[in-house]
């Protein structure tokens, strides 16, 4: 994500032609949380949630702190066990998936990285795990910017930096899914402005996002609807076209059923 950008950048990302067709042509949901619960003992994290997303879409997952939003994700990408319920990629249980990096790609911690290993060696690693060739890793750097620092160890990256090469780590695969957990954490404005135009030509080519996120204004104007939860339990799932895209109507809509709940 370069803090320093264009619109053009934006719509050079490569994708490739089996992928899409693979995204539109699903009979099922590309994402989908049936009554999914999970509980740490006493402690109910998520609770009955609910939801499903379609392809072509970028989603808005929102909630206060402690609401569960984490743990979901983790929940679809196999990370946690559901206490009851399913959390579905591509209608399967994400260890089901054959060849997974290449249908879902996630960012779910920006500090998830060998701070001894460079930027470049990072991807490259990740390549030989998945059996992709180097070429991909040097044009993912090429993307997000980061050909300058690639050979600097990542311990000397800024959190913009970390978030590029997070999101470079999980378009490895040419995935179909991007889960991302706050992608616009440590941006400057045009970080966040091309982050922006970026899902949204991934999203024209067939593919999905989910994006966890605080910040709802960008929310507003990035997203098509969003999934708001608050205390594991699904609150509302709202298309943002409903809303006339403002962001001051989310706001309003998000505050009401969060706020209102937790009194």
């Amino acid at each position: 994500m370069p803090e320093a950008s264009n619109d053009r950048a934006a719509v050079e990302q490569p994708l490739t032609d089996a992928g899409v067709e693979s995204a539109r042509t699903l009979s099922q949901p590309v994402l989908s949380a049936r009554n999914l619960t999970k509980r740490y003992g006493e402690v109910v994290a998520v609770a009955g949630l609910t939801f499903a997303l379609e392809p072509g879409t970028i989603t808005g997952f929102l909630g206060p702190n402690g609401a569960g939003k984490t743990t979901t994700l983790r929940l679809l990408l196999g990370l946690a066990q559901p206490t009851a319920g399913d959390a579905l990629v591509f209608g399967r249980r994400y260890h089901e998936l054959e060849n997974p990096m290449h249908r879902v790609g996630a960012v779910l911690d920006s500090g998830d990285f060998d701070p001894g290993r460079s930027g470049r060696n990072h991807l490259r690693m990740l390549a030989l795990a998945g059996d992709i060739p180097f070429d991909r890793a040097e044009e993912l750097l090429e993307l997000v910017e980061l050909q300058a620092a690639a050979d600097r160890h990542v311990r000397t990256y800024s959190l913009g930096m970390r978030q590029r090469l997070g999101l470079a780590s999980a378009l490895l695969g040419d995935p179909e899914l991007l889960l991302l957990d706050e992608p616009a954490n440590g941006l400057d404005p045009a970080g966040v402005h091309w982050l922006r135009g970026f899902l949204r030509q991934f999203a024209e080519t067939g593919r999905t996002v989910l994006v966890s996120s605080h910040v709802l204004a960008e929310v507003a104007q990035t997203v098509d609807a969003v999934v708001i939860v608050n205390r594991g339990r699904l609150a509302a799932t709202v298309e943002l076209a409903g809303l006339g895209g403002a962001a001051r109507s989310l706001e309003d809509l998000y505050l009401e059923l969060t706020t209102t709940e937790a009194a």
